[in-house]
């Protein structure tokens, strides 16, 4: 058997890119996805959002050590474009405003009269208080995909693209990964595909460690012009989202509906509670639906990352459970990701982190 490769990745999307790219300066990679290009799944359906105070600690902490890769001025197009995040409540979710504010005291508490001023179409006598986050932004999703394939590319890193993986096998410390047409063989197999992470460990031979692929929809309608400056408007308890997108307002549901893993497409009842939920708090007219859309957030039990090697199989790394925060996350995640991938010594600021990504707390 002929090792070409040090390393394969599997997944090319938002975390397995990054990671690639980051591994390629050090290492022969080899990057294989299914698809005719990258990041067709939930990186390409992301709702564009860098958000600091969105998740648990873990993901907060590397979002927050990934914002010094998006605002680098050396990218060809910038990254991420400052908006606020505004987290609203009415009457009955003051115990969530309470709790995230505790959780996260940079916050600014606002009453509904500072409120208005940032959103003027929230209705009176429906929320009452919100927490703003100044730190949050836009993300220009595809630029940054294509900045680490870049990346890649210039470290001598290989692109496969239409690369289903049809078998996988573990023989004298070198995985081959099986194609329809070819096969690749390394040492090291890193599972980044996303919803397809536990089929992808079942292929290798290991029970599955309790992923769930959720579905969230996302539709794009109508907006006015002095729109454009509004924050991204968020639910305290996350029952909806909506933000200048493009011209246009993006609004959510912020569903989680248990999925297989596939190619996503919206349900018409989820949509129609998007515009019910955003109305009852804004006086937004929806006249009609421009765009809709959907994709799988993946969640490990805890909500946090699955980063690490897999104790039951050598050579075998997990680099998954993104949920909701891959693109937010994916600079910090990656550079965790190759420090416990190549065996480095981890760094003080990640030495906390690493027993809560680690995946023996799901087997």
């Amino acid at each position: 058997m002929r090792v070409t490769h040090d390393v394969v990745v599997i997944g090319a999307g938002i975390a397995g890119a990054a990671l690639a790219a980051e591994l390629a300066s050090d290492c022969r990679v080899a990057l294989i996805e299914a698809e005719q290009q990258p990041g067709m799944h939930s990186t390409g359906r992301s709702a564009a959002y860098f958000a600091p105070s969105y998740g648990n600690e873990v993901v907060r902490q590397l979002t927050r050590e990934s914002e010094a890769y998006f605002r680098n001025p050396d990218h060809q197009v910038p990254l991420l474009k400052n908006r606020p995040a505004l987290f609203v409540a009415r009457d009955h979710q003051q115990g969530s405003i309470l709790d995230m504010q505790r959780e996260q005291s940079d916050l600014q508490q606002l009453d509904f009269a500072e409120l208005k001023k940032l959103v003027p179409v929230l209705r009176p006598g429906e929320v009452t208080s919100g927490l703003l986050d100044t730190v949050g932004g836009d993300l220009d999703v595809d630029a940054i995909l294509q900045s680490y394939l870049r990346r890649f590319k210039q470290s001598g890193g290989k692109l496969i693209t239409g690369f289903a993986v049809a078998a996988l096998n573990h023989s004298n410390g070198v995985w081959t990964v099986k194609g329809n047409r070819e096969e690749v063989c390394a040492p090291i197999l890193i599972n980044a595909a996303g919803a397809w992470a536990d089929v992808i460990a079942k292929a290798a031979g290991l029970n599955p460690i309790g992923l769930s692929p959720k579905r969230r929809t996302a539709i794009l309608v109508d907006a006015d012009d002095s729109w454009a400056n509004w924050p991204l408007t968020i639910d305290i308890d996350e029952g909806f989202y909506f933000k200048p997108d493009a011209g246009q307002l993006l609004i959510s549901p912020a569903d989680e509906t248990l999925s297989e893993p596939c190619d996503a497409q919206p349900d018409e009842l989820d949509i129609a509670i998007a515009i019910d939920r955003v109305q009852q708090i804004a006086d937004i007219p929806v006249r009609r639906v421009n765009h809709k859309w959907a994709g799988l957030r993946t969640f490990a039990p805890d909500k946090s990352f699955v980063i690490g090697f897999d104790p039951r199989a050598s050579g075998f790394f997990w680099c998954a459970g993104q949920g909701g925060y891959g693109v937010q996350s994916a600079p910090g995640v990656a550079r965790l990701a190759k420090q416990l991938c190549l065996g480095n010594l981890v760094d003080n600021a990640h030495s906390d982190l690493v027993a809560l990504v680690a995946p023996d707390r799901l087997i």
